[in-house]
């Protein structure tokens, strides 16, 4: 099986190359092998690899930044899955496409499930959820939606907290934005666990729409508490613990982006098609750390 995988670089991209390699050859791209910005070079390379399947994490991910980069985020997260999705119909070939929990409107009150409405709040929220509208046209898809990423590889806010826990004497945490953090390496294990299924099953037709996060919730307060906690665990040498973090409210912390205050996702129809178990977050959280320290 030859798998084209793109953002090898990025966090759930670097851990997909690893877990992958185990299914078939991964032919593994950043943007040095696959320029997202160039239609016609997405076209020709897949035309010359003729993979089994695509599998999409690359995104353009700098959610504030994008309020200003509108160009740049739309050819890498629409035209590029627009390209993605016509090259993999007419291979006749599954398309796996990550997406996120922006395209909704963090108003609902409960945890959003696959078929509530999107109302994307930011350029990045409306890219992305444009770019999924492009991937549903090709009938073989499935596009997982994700929130709050973090793993050992990349930037994300566990390494930032644990840099500045290191620096700061204090820290000031959006406490009224909820959801929760997922692992890179969780979603490569889900990948993984969808693609063997795929393949293994040749009257597979669970294509759609599929929300993957870890079990349980949290807001960015109480997940930078646990960090501090389990650092000093560590005996990791920290200016700023448990007890010098405040929380604060989101209007307190102003963005160029809007976030959204509820990123809740409900994965029961991920667990009951592929039966799969997702871990608690804050194990996860425990894991990694352990992992980068």
């Amino acid at each position: 099986m030859k798998i084209l995988l793109t953002g090898s670089n990025s966090q759930v991209g670097f851990e997909l190359q690893k877990k992958l390699s185990l299914l078939g050859k991964v032919i593994a791209t950043d943007r040095e092998e696959l320029d997202l910005t160039n239609p016609d070079a997405i076209r020709v390379f897949i035309d010359q690899t003729r993979p089994d399947i695509i599998i999409n994490p690359a995104a353009y991910t700098l959610v504030d930044k994008a309020e200003s980069e509108i160009d740049l985020a739309y050819l890498i997260n629409v035209s590029a899955p627009e390209v993605l999705a016509s090259m993999s119909r007419e291979l006749d070939i599954p398309l796996i496409h990550f997406s996120t929990d922006y395209v909704f409107d963090g108003l609902k009150k409960g945890a959003y499930v696959e078929t509530d409405q999107t109302n994307p709040q930011s350029v990045y929220g409306k890219t992305k959820c444009e770019g999924e509208e492009k991937v549903r046209t090709h009938e073989k898809h499935i596009i997982l939606r994700t929130s709050w990423v973090f793993g050992v590889h990349g930037n994300n806010f566990l390494k930032t907290m644990l840099r500045f826990f290191k620096e700061k004497d204090s820290l000031n945490i959006v406490g009224d934005q909820w959801g929760s953090p997922a692992s890179a390496s969780m979603l490569s294990d889900v990948t993984f666990k969808i693609v063997g299924t795929i393949f293994k099953n040749k009257n597979f037709n669970d294509y759609g729409t599929y929300h993957v996060t870890s079990d349980g919730e949290t807001n960015w307060f109480e997940y930078a508490s646990l960090i501090a906690s389990e650092l000093i665990k560590l005996n990791v040498k920290i200016k700023c613990g448990p007890d010098k973090i405040r929380p604060i409210l989101t209007s307190e912390y102003p963005t160029a982006a809007k976030r959204p205050l509820n990123s809740r996702l409900n994965c029961e129809k991920l667990k009951k098609t592929f039966v799969l178990e997702l871990p608690h977050w804050e194990l996860e959280v425990k894991k990694v750390l352990r992992e980068i320290i």
